[in-house]
C-alpha cells in the first residue's frame, strides 16, 4: 500500500512539473513579420485571362445548366 503512495505521488510530481505553469507569452511582434511588398518576379501575380477560367466557380456551371 506504502508503494501505491509513493508511485502516485511520483506521478503528480512528474504532471506537475511538466503541465505546472503556462507557457510564456509570446509578444505581437514575434508573431508578425514585415514583409517587402514588392516581388523579385512581377509576373507571377499578373494576371493571366486565358488561365482564370481554373479558379472560376460558378454553381450552374458546376450542374452542367
Amino acid at each position: 500500500m506504502n508503494k501505491g503512495l509513493t508511485t502516485e505521488a511520483a506521478e503528480a510530481a512528474v504532471r506537475h512539473a511538466r503541465f505546472g505553469k503556462l507557457p510564456e507569452r509570446i509578444r505581437f511582434e514575434g508573431m508578425t513579420e514585415a514583409v517587402d511588398p514588392t516581388s523579385a518576379d512581377a509576373a507571377q501575380g499578373a494576371y493571366d485571362p486565358e488561365g482564370s477560367w481554373k479558379f472560376y466557380s460558378c454553381l450552374a456551371v458546376d450542374l452542367g445548366l
